[in-house]
């Protein structure tokens, strides 16, 4: 049965909800988030920032009337709350203002509730994107930043790793590792990029193809730099947690990793340390040398990590001891795994073999709800994926901690609900 049509206000004249001229060219976008559930608005926020995007959250719609806030949003989500009236004043004040962006309402009622407050919005001539009906998942925001080409877009240009270093072109955003049962932030694992100055972000694929050794070391020596004194801006934040770099296993060898620490770690009372990625392939190619870089680097609290972990699984179990503090399953495995008959058992094998160490099982690529859930049942301590969070530079993974100031610092939600 349809829902009864509330009468949108007409004759007051609603607060101002932005005014301000329009962003600069180069400008991030810019999207408000309308939830009373802080843990939806904490997951939106790291998709939307993963993407370049920068946003605003507020608890109501009547927040978001009385805000002074002075940029005017590209995207508004707007959650309907049991008392829909709150969002019809809020399409209501958005039209009054002239609002030109796109609107995105999220509810968990019913479809007549949702489709009714859009008609509102329509009447007052704002751009109504389709109704979102809750619980959804990561694929559904990024469908509609795509659609509305929000964002910042990553080139496909082609340079050298050299001539990137030179020229202080390379800068490593920063993505969340969540621990799955508790939902809070467990760490932050470091990816290289390259921002050029006429094709904008490039990704690895860019500059890394046929990179000189030489040019490797000193892009894995500004990555370890970067990681610790990145730890110190967090540590400052009241944010104690690991971050991790990749580094392989040759190159490893060749980096005054001791002095680097030295030089740029934060306070030794405090430091959670520091985790290098060895891939899987690597470690198993020359055990032995793993294992003497990690008794080499465990006393200053820089530990050994395997990435994209599933083939090795019967080397690592006739191990006497594991020299990794953590294992982190192949995104390929992961993927389906609450519901594909292959990849579940073997997320499970990794996740006991972890556990019989005393060591932590990282699932990587997670992009579905109902695997974060699967894998949490499963006893997976920690994730990695679109799900939980892009990378995102280094400044905006430092805005979203600052949003999270008291309590709710480390409450950083994996999925909405």
């Amino acid at each position: 049965m349809p829902a009864p049509r509330a009468k949108s206000p007409t004759k007051t004249s609603p607060a101002p909800v932005v005014e301000a001229p329009p962003l600069a060219p180069g400008a991030a976008s810019l999207c408000y988030l309308v939830d009373e559930d802080s843990s939806i608005r904490q997951f939106l926020s790291l998709v939307l920032h993963g993407s370049g995007i920068d946003t605003v959250e507020f608890p109501d719609g009547a927040a978001l009337r009385k805000s002074t806030e002075t940029r005017v949003p590209d995207l508004i989500f707007h959650n309907i709350s049991l008392d829909s009236a709150d969002a019809i004043d809020s399409m209501a004040a958005l039209g009054a203002r002239g609002f030109r962006g796109a609107v995105q309402l999220t509810s968990n009622r019913g479809a007549a509730v949702l489709e009714h407050v859009k008609s509102i919005g329509v009447e007052h001539k704002l751009n109504m994107l389709p109704v979102l009906k809750k619980p959804y998942e990561t694929e559904a925001i990024v469908q509609i930043i795509l659609e509305l080409k929000l964002g910042m877009p990553t080139a496909t240009a082609r340079i050298e790793l050299e001539q990137a270093l030179d020229n202080e072109w390379i800068e490593f955003w920063y993505q969340p590792k969540i621990d799955l049962r508790k939902k809070q932030l467990a760490g932050a694992e470091a990816y290289a990029r390259a921002r050029h100055p006429q094709h904008g972000v490039l990704l690895p694929a860019a500059f890394m193809p046929g990179a000189g050794e030489a040019s490797v070391i000193r892009l894995s020596e500004l990555a370890l730099a970067s990681a610790l004194k990145t730890g110190v801006i967090f540590s400052k934040l009241g944010v104690n947690i690991p971050l991790t770099v990749n580094i392989a296993p040759a190159t490893l060898v060749k980096l005054p990793i001791e002095e680097i620490v030295m030089a740029h770690r934060p306070s030794p009372e405090k430091w959670p340390g520091l985790i290098i990625d060895l891939r899987e392939e690597h470690i198993i190619a020359d055990l032995a040398l793993a294992c003497d870089i990690s008794e080499r680097l465990t006393p200053r609290n820089v530990r050994l990590a395997i990435d994209e972990f599933g083939g090795g699984y019967s080397a690592l179990a006739q191990l006497g001891e594991m020299p990794f503090v953590e294992l982190k399953i192949d995104r390929k495995f992961v993927t389906d795994c609450a519901t594909d008959k292959l990849n579940m058992p073997l997320c499970k094998s990794v996740i006991d073999l972890a556990h019989n160490y005393q060591r932590s099982a990282v699932a990587m690529g997670i992009e579905k709800a109902a695997d974060a859930m699967a894998l949490a049942s499963l006893g997976c301590d920690f994730g990695q994926g679109f799900l939980l969070g892009q990378p995102m530079p280094e400044e905006r993974f430092i805005a979203l901690l600052r949003q999270r100031s008291g309590p709710q610092t480390r409450d950083l939600e994996s999925a909405a609900r």
